[in-house]
């Protein structure tokens, strides 16, 4: 189940740029990653990030986050960047939300499913686990464990029955007792269907509505923005990143951050540095100026 706009006029008066002023350069759409990104796993973005970033806005370019966080966590990290973009994409692809003209942002697209059937069927696998469901305005409802962040902390801790039947953008599950490769065994034996879903780099489990992932949501930014596919630049370094990269690489620019997983890095067809080492930075500066 969709709600979107159904057409919005992707010229640049549209997006509040003077049509009549000729461009420096030609736009790209540049989708960036958080975690592990734009951002550290000790919740620091650096300077060079920072300065890279706002660069490539200043270039021109329509620069944006492209991300599974919430939208709670998503929207703040706007003024640290130092960037205004008029979209932005959360919950792995199933939100999508555009810049107000007060600055605020409003949701525009949102993809929900009932995640009463997937849950049972994990629950029946992972009996120990950690239940999370994120529902269309942005609450979490939390069933088990999780570690505290700020998901949780904004969340409701409930009993497993009341995920049930939740109209869910996202559904989280991890299994602090099982390793990685262990869980993607389990995860792969479960045969999950009419969902799509992504590992982390822990034992994590994000999973979407059928079919949605940040792929589908950037193609439908494009085609609001007008974009062309050979000026599409989108870098990440997670297993929920590979669907973006592979839609980025077959006519523009998919980078990968250089700790990514050699599955993430097949996705791409470029690679950068580490997060720890500015990767993202050393990428962004190779747009057109």
């Amino acid at each position: 189940m969709s709600s979107s706009r159904g057409f919005v006029d992707g010229s640049d008066a549209a997006s509040g740029r003077d049509a009549a002023a000729p461009a420096r350069v030609k736009r790209w759409l540049v989708a960036l990653d958080i975690d592990g990104t734009t951002m550290r796993e000790d919740g620091v973005v650096t300077d060079t990030v920072i300065r890279a970033v706002r660069d490539a806005e200043a270039a021109g370019h329509e620069v944006m986050l492209s991300t599974g966080r919430s939208e709670g966590m998503t929207v703040p990290l706007l003024e640290q960047l130092g960037i205004e973009p008029r979209y932005l994409v959360c919950a792995n692809g199933a939100l999508t939300l555009e810049r107000t003209p007060d600055g605020a942002y409003e949701r525009v697209h949102v993809e929900t499913f009932d995640p009463t059937e997937v849950l049972q069927t994990i629950r029946g696998a992972l009996q120990n686990g950690a239940y999370g469901v994120e529902d269309e305005t942005g609450h979490y409802l939390l069933s088990g464990d999780f570690p505290d962040d700020t998901m949780t902390a904004s969340g409701d801790h409930v009993d497993f029955e009341q995920l049930l039947g939740v109209r869910a953008t996202r559904v989280v599950v991890i299994s602090p007792e099982h390793g990685l490769e262990e869980f993607l065994q389990i995860v792969d034996r479960m045969g999950l269907h009419k969902v799509s879903y992504t590992v982390g780099w822990t034992a994590w489990l994000d999973i979407a509505p059928e079919g949605v992932t940040k792929a589908t949501a950037m193609e439908r930014v494009r085609e609001w923005l007008d974009i062309p596919r050979s000026r599409v630049f989108a870098a990440g370094d997670g297993r929920n990143d590979i669907d973006m990269l592979r839609w980025a690489s077959t006519s523009g620019r998919g980078v990968v951050m250089g700790q990514a997983p050699d599955d993430v890095v097949d996705a791409g067809s470029e690679i950068t540095g580490g997060v720890t080492d500015d990767g993202l930075a050393a990428a962004l500066d190779t747009l057109p100026r």
